[in-house]
């Protein structure tokens, strides 16, 4: 029996989750998740047994000094609860840890416990994949659900995804044979800049569960870290010709594959958003004439070269024929900016899928480059994931160094 001492009545709850590691490309999900717990503060109601589920050689605890004293840290996932106020109040359950090592199916039990106890009405899981698609665009978001009755009432796509899964498509299909109403989120990570952070991708994600929950959520900093973000790959990718040249192809295959979605549903999809966000009092702009991460408009149409600074550029990569791509938060196997070349032609679709193998492998270092995604069949006209990576991925943020194949117990990987 799951003991909730201390916690109130919760107004028509949410679950959100994420999880670090191989469905986390670019740290993209679990920095929203963390992003809503900061700016609601949350608080803590339960942690789950870090013995029960992880590899302690793959994810390693960390060892810190609490004035003078010696504390230790062990990777784990964490419950905290925010109460939304307002003209129509919902309160959020956040989840949020590494993808577990072992024994998922008790793992999501245990989750759906928590859920099944404060009467949680829906469960949202936020994922992160790369794909072929321009840093210089919106980001790809595509929500997915196994229940074909949801996806007719939320406009959603019904996956139809077959392969390897990771916990995001574990966790959506113990909710969907539970009774739990259960979505997921999929934001496309560029994968030649996939290192984390990626606030684009983050905001992307926060606009897209305020849409899908109907709820304003306080964006704080994120889009001017995002145009940030976005600014200073432009300057990265001006550098270096080949990676303009390929830039510049992804762009002309988005804006054909998407010019008709660009006048209708995303317009009146960012409409709703600036209504949303005028009526509750945040910040507001016009609505734009395409759809942002932001709500500005057409914010991420190429920035201007004044504005924010830059973040710390990344490292170049040097070159490494063959070079194995790594999966999950880290993406790619190297630091900054991947070269494109041998990568424009690999194919594939957007994750669109519960299963959440999507935060899938990332680029090679110049050539064969490739991602994975988990594919549904109905999201491939939003966004192309790279082709799957025979190699497996390092473990998520925080986690100690290892990797290992697919539906090992790293916790990085499906």
């Amino acid at each position: 029996m799951i003991e909730l001492e201390g916690v109130p009545e919760l107004v028509d709850p949410v679950m959100v989750a994420a999880f670090e590691g191989w469905n986390d490309a670019g740290d993209a999900a679990s920095t929203a998740v963390a992003h809503l717990d900061r700016e609601w503060k949350g608080e803590v109601f339960a942690a789950l047994d870090a013995e029960d589920y992880y590899d302690f050689q793959v994810n390693r605890p960390t060892v810190w000094l609490d004035g003078g004293v010696r504390k230790i840290t062990w990777p784990t996932t964490k419950l905290s609860v925010v109460r939304v106020g307002g003209d129509k109040p919902r309160d959020l359950v956040l989840v949020r840890g590494i993808e577990p090592s072992m024994r998922w199916r008790s793992f999501c039990n245990e989750l759906l416990g928590f859920a099944h106890e404060l009467g949680v009405e829906l469960v949202v899981i936020l994922g992160a994949l790369l794909g072929d698609t321009p840093h210089t665009r919106p980001v790809p978001v595509s929500g997915v659900t196994s229940d074909p009755d949801l996806a007719r009432t939320m406009d959603l796509e019904e996956t139809k995804y077959e392969g390897p899964t990771g916990i995001v498509g574990i966790l959506q299909e113990a909710c969907t044979h539970a009774g739990v109403p259960a979505v997921s989120l999929w934001a496309a990570v560029p994968h030649y800049v996939s290192q984390p952070p990626n606030p684009k991708a983050t905001l992307a994600l926060l606009n897209r569960l305020e849409d899908l929950i109907d709820m304003r959520i306080p964006l704080g900093e994120l889009p001017e870290d995002a145009r940030a973000w976005q600014l200073g790959v432009d300057q990265l990718a001006a550098e270096d010709t080949e990676v303009a040249e390929y830039v510049q192809t992804l762009e002309e295959a988005r804006d054909t594959a998407e010019l008709p979605e660009a006048s209708g549903e995303a317009i009146a999809r960012e409409f709703e958003r600036y209504l949303r966000r005028r009526d509750g009092g945040g910040p507001a702009s016009p609505p734009g004439s395409h759809a942002t991460e932001s709500g500005d408009p057409a914010s991420y149409l190429r920035d201007g070269p004044g504005g924010r600074a830059r973040p710390p550029r990344p490292l170049r990569p040097e070159a490494t024929d063959g070079a194995e791509g790594t999966e999950g938060t880290e993406g790619t196997s190297d630091e900054g900016i991947s070269d494109p070349s041998g990568s424009s032609d690999s194919s594939g679709s957007s994750e669109g899928d519960a299963s959440g193998a999507s935060g899938a492998t990332g680029s090679s270092g110049t050539k064969g480059t490739s991602g994975s995604s988990e594919a549904s069949d109905a999201s491939d006209a939003e966004s192309s994931g790279s082709e799957s990576s025979e190699s497996s991925g390092s473990s998520g943020s925080g986690s100690g160094s290892g990797s290992s194949d697919p539906g090992s117990s790293d916790s990085s990987e499906d």
